[in-house]
């Protein structure tokens, strides 16, 4: 739970997070590699300014374990210039930073073309002048006191210990990155974006078994601010254990936790075998995200990224062909880096386009991929679809996966109505292990929570429970989506990808569906 702070720039004192960089400075600084690159034989340029400052609360039982704020400050700098890349970074933020960095990545592009290749093709983007995005919140964390945080977390580990847990960390984390782009397309876009994680994970030992169990908490991390911790009764959803929207009650899911922890050391070893699944949002967005979001990326698709399982299975033809079947006629799946609340949500992308949202699955059937400036003209687009991210101002934007989600079903339908329908099922809340293999079609899951559904009705707790499926198959199987007033978001900060790695923040949301006839293993392990 303890983060490894130099990844994440130096430590600065809190009330410095809330100090900021005037505009009108950033865009006397950019021009200057602008115009630096231009003169110098680059033909398109693009500089950010980045200010990226993170804010830890670690907790464990009783005790704080950690407050730490840090700050990571500097510029990234790309040019094309002889039809190649080139790029270089600084933390030296000043005039002359900027012109020996923008001269230094010339260079680079210069270098790089003397290997070959095919020029760098880049669909038009017109510029949108001075511009600003900010993430709606009404609550900037970085604003709230340290000691509300810590009270927060602590009265949560304590309700944890009281109810009978033999430990409980917890965990706060802000994120605020304050993004300035500009580029010789004529854009000067100024971005301040916002977003937190709470979480907690509860673990209740068995001393006469010799063994644990853990369940950790219903969070989802988001693009919001403190506001997310005020807990609104309209915001939550019944059933079985209560799960979240667009607000979260830590200390009640807490207490919940703590009895489901015990209660999954009784709970019942699943019978292996072809079982109906309902899978609530809090676990389905990772099936999403490994399964629908990493094998739609285009650069896995042409092979040009490989790193963190694999290319990918849905290769050009399937798409050209426009009559490939990913799924049944209930999965629509979407592309969206527009949705308020989500880790993905920004304004404009680390290439100046404007966000959007667009089609991947339609009624079952692939028809996109997520796209780039430079890879549009591969599938016949006309401008990138946004979702061009980096992790700092340190390192290279490249295509990254904006939130993908699977669009609620239109039929009204509860989570209780579907549940009427299974004979044979199980229930799986929050999300848990996983694998998939090197092109991201057979895969694994596990969970958090798992309930056996018999006739219609839910029946008790299993436990060791995961499922097998490959991603066609799975995704054919689905048979009912619920509606639009159980759409929920989850996600994750640490999506990794490229060489050397780079990690960001997308969501995934989804209303609770039907996975007919998947195959159930029992996970448990025997000892001796």
């Amino acid at each position: 739970m303890l983060p490894d702070l130099s990844a994440f720039g130096k430590t600065i004192d809190p009330a410095q997070a809330l100090e900021r960089v005037d505009v009108a400075v950033k865009k006397e600084l950019a021009d200057v590699a602008l115009n630096t690159a231009k003169s110098n034989g680059a033909t398109y340029a693009d500089v950010r300014i980045g200010r990226y400052l993170n804010q830890f609360v670690v907790t464990r039982e009783n005790k704080v374990l950690n407050v730490a704020n840090t700050e990571s400050y500097g510029i990234g700098i790309r040019v094309i210039a002889n039809g190649c890349w080139g790029f270089a970074a600084t933390n030296d933020v000043t005039k002359e930073g900027m012109a020996k960095t923008a001269l230094k990545a010339v260079a680079v592009a210069k270098a790089n073309a003397k290997i070959g290749g095919a020029p760098v093709q880049l669909a038009p983007q017109k510029g949108y002048g001075e511009v600003s995005w900010k993430t709606p919140l009404t609550k900037n964390a970085f604003e709230v006191p340290v000691k509300e945080k810590v009270d927060l977390l602590l009265n949560a580990n304590g309700i944890a210990m009281a109810g009978g847990a033999n430990f409980v960390n917890s965990v706060m984390f802000a994120v605020n990155e304050q993004k300035y782009f500009a580029s010789t397309d004529g854009s000067y876009i100024d971005q301040d974006v916002h977003r937190l994680q709470p979480s907690f994970t509860v673990t209740k030992i068995d001393p006469s078994a010799g063994s644990f169990e853990t369940r950790r908490s219903l969070s989802s991390p988001v693009g919001m601010g403190y506001e997310y911790l005020d807990a609104l009764e309209s915001e939550k959803v019944g059933g079985i254990t209560p799960r979240y929207k667009q607000r979260y009650d830590m200390l009640e899911d807490i207490k919940y936790a703590t009895k489901q922890a015990a209660e999954k050391i009784k709970a019942k070893s699943v019978e292996p075998g072809k079982y109906d699944l309902v899978l609530d949002p809090s676990h389905l967005w990772l099936t999403i995200h490994e399964s629908v979001g990493h094998p739609t990326e285009l650069d896995r698709v042409l092979g040009y990224e490989a790193n963190f399982a694999g290319t990918s299975f849905l290769t050009l033809d399937k798409w050209k062909s426009g009559k490939f079947n990913f799924g049944s006629k209930a999965v629509n799946i979407v592309g969206d880096k527009t949705q308020v609340g989500s880790l993905g949500a920004v304004g404009y992308d680390d290439e100046g386009v404007k966000c959007k949202k667009w089609d991947i699955i339609k009624d079952g059937i692939l028809v996109n991929y997520q796209a780039i400036r430079d890879q549009a003209h591969i599938i016949g687009l006309t401008e990138s679809q946004g979702c061009c991210y980096s992790q700092s101002w340190q390192d290279v934007q490249f295509q990254r996966m904006p939130n993908v989600s699977l669009l609620p079903g239109k039929t009204p339908l509860s989570v209780d109505n579907m549940i009427k329908n299974v004979e044979k099922g199980v229930y799986i809340i929050g999300d848990g292990s996983f694998s998939i293999d090197q092109q991201r079609y057979n895969f694994q899951f596990g969970g958090q929570l798992f309930y056996e559904i018999k006739e219609g009705k839910i029946v008790g707790m299993l436990n060791d429970v995961a499922y097998q499926a490959n991603t066609q198959e799975f995704w054919n199987s689905c048979a009912q989506v619920c509606d639009e007033s159980d759409y929920r978001l989850g996600g994750a900060f640490s999506d990794g990808k490229g060489q050397p790695a780079q990690s960001s923040a997308v969501s995934h949301g989804s209303s609770t569906a039907l996975f007919k006839g998947v195959n159930v293993i029992n996970t448990k392990r025997k000892i001796g």
